[in-house]
Parts: C-alpha cells; structure tokens; sequence
C-alpha cells in the first residue's frame, strides 16, 4: 500500500488497531459464553485472507465491522473508567507475536502458503464453516503459537474444552494478527499507544462521529 499523509495515515492505522481490538472481543465473548455475532466472525476472518490489499478499505471494507473495535479504542486508551485488563494483556500478547513473526526467517512465508490452502477452500465452503475455521485455527497454532509464550485465554473453562470454540477462538486470535501487521505496515509503534494516546483516542472519536 502506498504512503499517505500523516493524518490519512493516523486514520488508517486507528483502523487496524480497531480491527485488533474486535477481534479480542470476539475472542471473550466465545470464551465467556461460548458464542459471537456471526457477522462479526465473518468480516474478521475475511481480513485473513486478503492479502495483497491496495488499500485499507479492502481489508475492513464496512465501518460497522468494526465499530465496536472502535468504541473500544476509547475505552482502553481513553480516560474512562471502563479500562479492561484481560483485553489490555491479550492485546500486550498479540503485539508481541507480532514482533516474532515480522523477525522470523520464514514465518510470513508460511503463513502466505497455508493462507493460499484456505482461499482454495473457500471456492467450495463458507469463510465460517467448520473445516475453513479449523484450517485457520491449525494455521495459528503452527506458526503464530510457536513464535513465543502462547496466549492464555481466561473464560469458562466448560465452553472453552468444545472443540468449535477452540477452532473459532484460534481463527479470531489469527484475524487479531492480521490486524497488527497492518497495523505495524501502517506505522504503528507499541510507543504510539503510550505516547501518542490522545490523537489515537481522537481519531477514533472522529470515525465513530462521521459515521
């Protein structure tokens, strides 16, 4: 994707941080309850396999995907009281793996070869279907779980032992992912979520405004 100004660029980035952050509340939904709005499900896992975007809008091409990922933004790096701190640590997690996988020798390669596997599948099945999503879960845990301490997803423990769940939580934990090496490809620094809060918080504000 080519550069932008600056401000174009913030807006982008927020876009990709938003994606992180409604992928991890996927994630503590299903772990929680069990299950997530299948919509949502559909619009994460679709950021997976679109790989060579020529711009950011064919990774997250409707704002109501990620609206909540958005409201989240505010409520994790804003001034509100509603700070939660799982989905700070899950966050913490992600970034980290991300910083693996951009050194790793091969890992992006990989991932690009099992991606193309999933894009050959899709001709026939849904992006939600059961073998689509454990093509997508096997995906993170050989090449993203690896990459350093794995995640430990809190919820209940009852949901969390059904196989469905597990596939679906590692598929969201890949789209997660795939949100932060765009976010990364972007610009974004862990230093900007620390440093630069206010003008992520704002931009985010103006995006939930505008639309």
């Amino acid at each position: 994707m080519s550069a932008h100004n600056p401000d174009s660029q913030l807006m982008e980035r927020c876009m990709a941080f938003a994606g992180i952050l409604q992928a991890i509340t996927q994630v503590q939904s299903l772990a929680r309850l069990g299950e997530c709005d299948d919509a949502e499900l559909s619009a994460s896992l679709r950021t997976i396999i679109v790989t060579e975007p020529e711009n950011i809008q064919e990774v997250y091409p409707a704002f109501s995907e990620l609206e909540k990922g958005y409201k989240l933004i505010l409520n994790q790096l804003g001034d509100s009281q509603k700070k939660d701190v799982e989905t700070t640590r899950y966050l913490v997690g992600i970034l980290a793996l991300e910083r693996k996988l951009a050194r790793s020798a091969n890992g992006m390669g990989m991932l690009a070869e099992r991606i193309n596997q999933v894009h050959r599948q899709l001709v026939h099945f849904a992006i939600t279907d059961e073998q689509v999503l454990a093509n997508f879960a096997s995906i993170y845990s050989d090449i993203i779980s690896n990459l350093g301490p794995k995640l430990q997803i809190s919820g209940n423990p009852a949901i969390l032992q059904r196989p469905l769940v597990q596939q679906k939580i590692r598929a969201l934990l890949l789209a997660a992912m795939r949100s932060a090496v765009l976010w990364r490809q972007l610009g974004g620094k862990r230093r900007h979520l620390i440093l630069s809060r206010k003008a992520v918080v704002d931009a985010a504000k103006l995006t939930l405004k505008n639309n």
